[in-house]
């Protein structure tokens, strides 16, 4: 086996990814990154035993260039993309690139394909449905002719507010790298949001209890978009909180340091354990019916946390059945 030189080892620690030179059937030349991936001590070392993989040896071991995508070789499931390069007399050089972040961001874009396909297949069935009995009914009792208008109309609304979150879903990811720059004032955010939900309240029979600190630091931000994150974090506890008469909902702001704490809180049945690290996923629901009978997309949440991200800000959502649910936002001052 040709030894290592100086230049080969400094050529291989310019790899970003975790790479190794095979000789023989020996590895000959690891880089740091492969090291502490596959063991301190993997050169010297056979390669069938450090990449215990039958197709992937088959290529090292015939020396022959190729590339193969594996999975197992350091822990179960891990997703693996090995470059295989002949280089001469000197073995093959192998690359390994980590696909774990590719494999997700797929898995991810499948399922939200699938749940917004579901999400809106849903109501526009309701929707043939009963404009099909419309059209060809035409003795229909005009009580029953005005409740499907109504049903048409509600489910039509229903697909709307889909779509127009998904379009402001899809706004917010795009501006994720672009730091938002207005001095925001919070008392107006606050305020602007708790007018918005003044219909709401109505409905759901809620009362809004504001505690909000004087001299508040002005937030470097977006204001519509903290707005929509007020608006969506009072819309979930008004849907979810208002199970009694005059139920409050506590909306409490105050400055720590150099950050302001805004948290929303609801005294509704609220969330087991297991539901909550899942609860920014879009279209993910507690209770799927409830959630679509008030009018809730499934997206709410998932912009909420999105929107904070952009603003270098924190999401925490705590809550215990039965007694309620505290979701707190911890955003920057302006500088």
């Amino acid at each position: 086996m040709v030894e290592a030189t100086p230049r080969d080892r400094a050529l291989l620690e310019a790899i970003d990814d975790p790479a190794i030179i095979i000789g023989g059937s020996f590895v000959r030349l690891a880089n740091s990154r492969a090291r502490r991936l596959l063991g301190a001590r993997i050169e010297g070392r056979d390669v069938r035993l450090v990449i215990r993989h039958p197709q992937a040896l088959e290529l090292i071991l015939a020396n022959r260039s190729g590339e193969i995508d594996v999975t197992g070789i350091v822990e179960f499931g891990r997703p693996w993309r090995l470059l295989i390069r002949n280089i001469g007399s000197d073995g093959s050089l192998i690359r390994m690139i980590d696909r774990s972040d590719a494999v997700s961001a797929e898995r991810m874009r499948v399922d939200f394909v699938a749940n917004a396909s579901h999400e809106l297949r849903t109501p526009l069935s309701t929707v043939l449905g009963y404009a099909e009995t419309l059209a060809e009914e035409s003795d229909l009792p005009s009580d029953r002719r005005a409740s499907f208008g109504r049903t048409i109309r509600d489910e039509a609304r229903r697909m709307l507010g889909i779509i127009e979150d998904l379009m402001s879903l899809s706004r917010i990811e795009a501006d994720r790298y672009v730091a938002p720059n207005e001095a925001v004032s919070v008392a107006e955010v606050v305020n602007t949001a708790v007018a918005n939900a003044g219909d709401a309240r109505a409905r759901g029979r809620c009362s809004i209890e504001v505690d909000m600190a004087d001299d508040l630091p002005a937030i470097r931000g977006d204001r519509a978009q903290l707005v929509q994150v007020l608006d969506n974090l009072i819309a979930n506890a008004i849907r979810y909180g208002c199970d009694t008469p005059n139920a409050p909902i506590e909306i409490t702001v105050r400055a720590a340091g150099r950050q302001v704490i805004l948290t929303v809180a609801d005294h509704g049945p609220g969330i087991a354990r297991d539901h909550l690290p899942r609860l920014t996923e879009r279209f993910y629901r507690v209770d799927p019916a409830r959630s679509r009978e008030s009018g809730g997309t499934g997206l709410g949440l998932a912009i909420v946390k999105h929107i904070v991200e952009r603003h270098k800000g924190s999401l925490d959502i705590r809550s215990t059945p039965g007694v309620g649910t505290i979701v707190t936002v911890e955003l920057p001052a302006a500088s």
